[in-house]
Order: C-alpha cells, then sequence, then structure tokens
C-alpha cells in the first residue's frame, strides 16, 4: 500500500546548492580573523544574492508575531455573551409588554428583576440563574450562553471542539464527560507508573475521535494536551483582573453544570504535573480590537509560542545549534511554503560545507577550512584577479598562461614525453592526407594515429623561486589591509600550485619576526598587537629560500606599509626602535643585497602614501634595480600576480630579447 502526502520539497528540477558564493564569502570572513565555523554561520545569517537568510525569516517571525499581538484582543467569549445576554433580556421584556393576561404584580416584580441586574457580565449571568423565562426566544438565548462557554472551554484544550459540539445533545455532551473522566484516570495512572500501552490503545479505541492527531503513545499525547493547555493558561494570565474574574465565574454556568470545569481543572493540573517544562506562567500583552473566543485565543497562544520557538532556532545563538533544529513544518505553518523551501536550502547548503569536506574538524574540535575549500576559494580569487588584468590595456588574460610556455607559432611531431598542446588543425589534416594516400575514404571516416599527431612548440620557461614576503604588524589591519593582503596571497598561491607547479614559493609573515608559514595558517592568522616590521628577519628567511632552489629564477615580492622598525641581533634577539635606528636600515639593506647577488628580480608593493615610507622604497628598489608599485588595495592581488608573470616572462626571454618586457608595467599598467 502506497501513502501519499503534499509535496514540500521545492522546486524538484532545482539544480543543487552552490557553494561557490558561499566559499568565498566565508573565506573573506576568515581573512578577516573569524573561525570558518563562525563565518559559515555569519553566511547563513546574511544569505546570499538569491537566497534569504536566517535574518530575513527571523525578521518575518517577529513581524508576524507582532502583527498577532496588534490585531486581537481576548474578550471575544465575554463579548458574545454580552450579545447573548443583551438579546435575551430585550426579547423577554418585548415578551413581557405585549402578555396582556399577566398578572401587573408579576409583571413588574419581572422587569424591576431585569432591572437592576448587575453590569458586571458574569454577575448578570448568574442572577438570571433561576429565573423563569417566559419568552422562549429569550430562553433560548440565555441557554446558548451555557452552551457557548461549554464549547468554548473545551475548544481552549481540544482543538476544534467549539465547532464539533455545535447544536450537540445531551448525549454527545455526555460523551465528552465521560472522555474526560477516562481521560484523566489515564493520566493519573501514568502520574503513578502503572499504566501500559494497551491503556493507552483502549482509551484511543473508545475516545480517539476527539484526538485527530492520532497519537501513537501517551506522551505524543501528553505533548499534545499540555502544549494546548499550557496556552490556554497563558491566555488567562494575559488578561485583565477583570476578565479574568468574570470568565472564572462564568465558568461554573458552562454546560449549566460546573461538572465540566471540575474535570478540566483536574487534567490541567494532571498535565501540569507530568509535563512542568511548558510555559504555564507566561503572558503577552495583546493591544488589538478584533476580539477572540477561549479556543482562538489559545490557538493565538499557541502560534505565539511556534513562532518564539521559531525564532530561537533561527538564531542559532545556543550550544550545538544547526540548521537541522528548525521545524519546517511549523516555518511553513507561519510564514508559508517559500519560507520553508528557504530554510530548507540554507540546510542542504550547511550539510554540503560539511559533508563535502570543505569544513572538517581540528584535533582542538574546531572547524578549519578543508584545503579543498582553500583551492575553490584561491581559484575564485584568481578568477577575479584575471578580469582585473584582462581589462587593462596592453595585458594578457590569466587564463591563457600556463607551464609549457608561450606558443611559438611552430609545430612539430609529437614524441613521447611531449606535453604541449595539440595543433588539432594539422593533426586531423595529416590524418586525411594519410587516408586518402592508402586509398581510403574519408567521408566513411578517419582514424587517428600516432604519427598523425602535431603538437604546439613552446618557448622554454625557467623555474622560479618566488618568495611572497607580506607585513603582518598592526598597522596593516588597523588600515583595512588586512583581508588584500591575505587575498593576494591566496591567488598568488593558486596560481603557481595550479598552473606553475615547477615554481616554488614560500609565504613569508613579517611583524615584529618573520616566519614562513602554509597559505593555510597565513588565512587564519588574527589581527594581533605587534610592534615591530622586521623586514631583516623576512629577507633572510627569502634569501635562504633562494639557496635551496640554485637553479632557479629567484622572484622576491615585498608588501608593506611601514619603514623596517626592528631586526634581528647576531644572538637572534629582536630589537625594535621607532623612529626606525640607523642599523635596523642597514641589516635590512644588507639582506636586500644578499637577495641581489643572489639574483633575485624584486618588487616592493607599497600600501599608504606616507612620504618617508615612499622615499625608503624608492630607494631600497633603486639599489637593486628592482620596481615599486603603489596599487590601490582592491588591486593589490592583480598587481603582485602580474609582477610575478612579468618576472617570468622576462626570465624566459632576457637571454634572447633582453629586458624587453619594459618590467611589470607590461603587464599590468
Amino acid at each position: 500500500m502506497s501513502r501519499y502526502r503534499r509535496y514540500d520539497g521545492g522546486d524538484p528540477l532545482a539544480p543543487p546548492v552552490d557553494l561557490a558564493e558561499a566559499l568565498d564569502e566565508i573565506g573573506q570572513e576568515v581573512m578577516a580573523g573569524y573561525s570558518p565555523e563562525r563565518a559559515m554561520r555569519e553566511f547563513l545569517r546574511r544569505g546570499g544574492r538569491d537566497q534569504n537568510g536566517l535574518d530575513d525569516l527571523a525578521r518575518r517571525v517577529a513581524e508576524r508575531r507582532r502583527e498577532l499581538l496588534r490585531r486581537h484582543d481576548l474578550d471575544g467569549t465575554l463579548q458574545e455573551v454580552r450579545e447573548l445576554l443583551d438579546r435575551a433580556v430585550l426579547e423577554e421584556r418585548k415578551q413581557l409588554a405585549r402578555d396582556v393576561e399577566m398578572d401587573d404584580g408579576d409583571r413588574a416584580l419581572r422587569e424591576m428583576q431585569l432591572d437592576n441586574l448587575s453590569p458586571n457580565t458574569a454577575a448578570a449571568v448568574s442572577e438570571l440563574a433561576s429565573y423563569d423565562w417566559q419568552s422562549r426566544e429569550a430562553r433560548e438565548a440565555y441557554e446558548q450562553i451555557k452552551d457557548l462557554l461549554g464549547r468554548e472551554l473545551l475548544d481552549q484544550r481540544f482543538a476544534g471542539m467549539k465547532q464539533a459540539l455545535e447544536n450537540a445533545t445531551d448525549e454527545d455532551r455526555a460523551a465528552v464527560n465521560e472522555m474526560l473522566s477516562d481521560l484523566n484516570d489515564l493520566l493519573e495512572k501514568h502520574q503513578q507508573g502503572t499504566d501500559t500501552q494497551q491503556d493507552f490503545d483502549d482509551f484511543m479505541a473508545k475516545h480517539g475521535q476527539f484526538f485527530p492527531e492520532n497519537p501513537g503513545n501517551i506522551d505524543e499525547l501528553l505533548d499534545t494536551l499540555a502544549q494546548r493547555s499550557a496556552a490556554a493558561q497563558r491566555m488567562l494570565n494575559s488578561m485583565s483582573p477583570e476578565q479574568r474574574q468574570q470568565l472564572m465565574e462564568l465558568s461554573q454556568q458552562a454546560f449549566g453544570s460546573p461538572a465540566l470545569m471540575e474535570q478540566l481543572a483536574r487534567m490541567d493540573a494532571n498535565l501540569q504535573a507530568l509535563r512542568p517544562g511548558e510555559d504555564w506562567g507566561g503572558s503577552e500583552q495583546f493591544e488589538g480590537q478584533e476580539g477572540i473566543g477561549l479556543g482562538d485565543g489559545t490557538g493565538v497562544l499557541q502560534d505565539l509560542a511556534e513562532l518564539d520557538q521559531l525564532a530561537d532556532q533561527l538564531s542559532q545563538s545556543y550550544d550545538g545549534a544547526r540548521l537541522d533544529d528548525v521545524d519546517l513544518d511549523a516555518l511553513a505553518r507561519q510564514l508559508g511554503d517559500r519560507a520553508a523551501v528557504d530554510a530548507r536550502t540554507l540546510q542542504r547548503l550547511e550539510q554540503a560545507l560539511r559533508d563535502r569536506g570543505y569544513l572538517h574538524r581540528g584535533s582542538d574540535g574546531q572547524y578549519r577550512l578543508s584545503p579543498q575549500a582553500m583551492r575553490q576559494l584561491g581559484k575564485a580569487l584568481l578568477r577575479d584577479v584575471a578580469r582585473r588584468m584582462s581589462g587593462r590595456q596592453g595585458q594578457r588574460e590569466l587564463r591563457a598562461a600556463g607551464a609549457a610556455g608561450d606558443l611559438s607559432g611552430a609545430t612539430r611531431e609529437w614524441a613521447f614525453g611531449d606535453t604541449e598542446p595539440w595543433d588539432v588543425t594539422r593533426s586531423i589534416g595529416n590524418a586525411v592526407r594519410r587516408t586518402v594516400g592508402e586509398g581510403g575514404d574519408p567521408r566513411s571516416g578517419v582514424r587517428l594515429e600516432i604519427g598523425d599527431v602535431e603538437v604546439q612548440e613552446t618557448e622554454a620557461r625557467t623555474q622560479a623561486a618566488v618568495a611572497l614576503l607580506v607585513d603582518t604588524s598592526f598597522s596593516m589591519a588597523m588600515d583595512g589591509r588586512w583581508v588584500p593582503m591575505k587575498r593576494t596571497a591566496l591567488a598568488l598561491h593558486t596560481l603557481i600550485r595550479s598552473r606553475f607547479r615547477g615554481d616554488a614559493l614560500q609565504l613569508i609573515a613579517f611583524s615584529r619576526h618573520a616566519q614562513v608559514m602554509e597559505i593555510e595558517q597565513l588565512t587564519g592568522l588574527d589581527a594581533r598587537w605587534d610592534k615591530g616590521t622586521n623586514l631583516h628577519h623576512a629577507l633572510l628567511l627569502a634569501n635562504r629560500h633562494f639557496r635551496k632552489h640554485p637553479t632557479a629564477q629567484p622572484v622576491l615580492l615585498v608588501v608593506t606599509d611601514g619603514e623596517p622598525t626592528s631586526h634581528l641581533e647576531p644572538d637572534g634577539e629582536v630589537h625594535f626602535s621607532y623612529p626606525p635606528h640607523p642599523l635596523t636600515i642597514s641589516y635590512a639593506v644588507r639582506e636586500l643585497d644578499n637577495a641581489q647577488r643572489l639574483g633575485a628580480q624584486t618588487t616592493f608593493f607599497r600600501l599608504g602614501d606616507d612620504p618617508g615610507l615612499a622615499r625608503f622604497i624608492e630607494s631600497m628598489a633603486r639599489r637593486v634595480e628592482g620596481r615599486v608599485v603603489a596599487p590601490e588595495l582592491d588591486d593589490l592581488g592583480a598587481a603582485v600576480v602580474g609582477s610575478y608573470l612579468g618576472d617570468r616572462a622576462a626570465a624566459s626571454y632576457r637571454d634572447h630579447f633582453g629586458d624587453w618586457t619594459g618590467g611589470r608595467g607590461f603587464w599590468v599598467g
């Protein structure tokens, strides 16, 4: 047997969640100092370009809550009782006026009793409990008050009971009383721990029509009843003292007997004992004009409680929070199916980030960006750099770069070990000519053989040893240069790892002292208050890197926003001085000269407009025939990558053509 229900999975033809935007946003936050876990939470909170985030859903939940409180008032049942009472009194007065056979004394007594009714609705209903109604219409209106109160009180605890018991017979009311009695017996038995599943099954077999939720066991039944009963109590707590007093007095008139109220009070006490964790003491401040009855009001209080739970789930502010905690059914009930689809998409996004290996948990229990995530983020940054570079006159596109070298325009027959790209046109032409020469018909098909293949020749490229020195002093973070610095390092790292695998890249971060860092360590580095810009130590590490690769072309790239203010003493201690000490400058200059003797092509990337820094960097660059670039922050990545590509190309052709590239300007303007 198959069972079907309403489809709630969103667009079945929708593509899988796109992680590219999420990874880019998360990477930005990580570079700014957030943990990957927090960065992921921030992205899910904000959402993407075409995706609502948790904040938007939470805002709509808050608006829905405010709208319920602004629209409704809790005196709906009292107003309805008052209207029925006024109708009964009016019909009775009409009957007294037109009954000519009635004794005048009896008429006067009855009119006096009606005239002296209490202005309090509950008291007036009580005063008329023993009144001998002369009008049939008046008697029916008064009996409707008792019936209404009974149905409203039941509707508070059992949703839909007000409509179900409309025009109910005495047998129907007796069935309700029997159900309440049996229910209380079952609850008390459960409280004592002596109930069995069979007791529950017997109860449902007898009274199941009162429970459309169709609970499967006593706990499911308890959850349903306790939630609504607690909402009924919160509604009572939300009323004014006068409203509350009148309703308590009117409750005794329900169905013309206090028996119903006694059973409901017994049930409420049992539920509160079995589910003390429900909110039994809360209240709300209703400000609207739309009166609602006890049953509908309880439903509104349940909606408010559900909205509060959704707000908590969407906030994700508790320990161990996951988007799987969000109740999609409740979200659809309160905000519509579109909101549930948005939340489900965010759930899938979070799950994909974890399951596809973009986040991994370290030995300390904290999440980190995985190497796979770093590669994806680096590719995105590299594409951004390529767009910036290719949009400038006189520059080549980054995607044209390849490890095999630049095309020379010539071709040759393929030989074992060749990695150059095929010349497809010449290769197929060779196959066609061979087929014809062998007497075949190329129209019936051409078979490509090894001897047909020709490859495009490329100019040879030398291997490069690249040292990227990045300033990590506090001024970099303070002046907004922290994230662009990290983006630049990651873009260059990705380019070399993906396109120039033969090159050796070393990332060196320098502040008070310098250290070699892996890309994951650098991108996750928090801004810190480090006094000092130890260019001397960074150049020492760079020269060590160059010496480890004696056959490679050294490329030195320095990103900084300050003059050297610290250096290493012979004993390894760091000396700091501001303004810069002449000895600090001389130590840095000495290591820069060593880099030049090793053949390093040097480029300084000056960040900031400090005249003193500009003069210092210019003099350092002139000393080693290097270059100085002062890029805008958003162009830093393109400047560094362009300089690296320019230095590589210059190294390839310098022996044949000299430095015809004109330095970095040829590549990035």
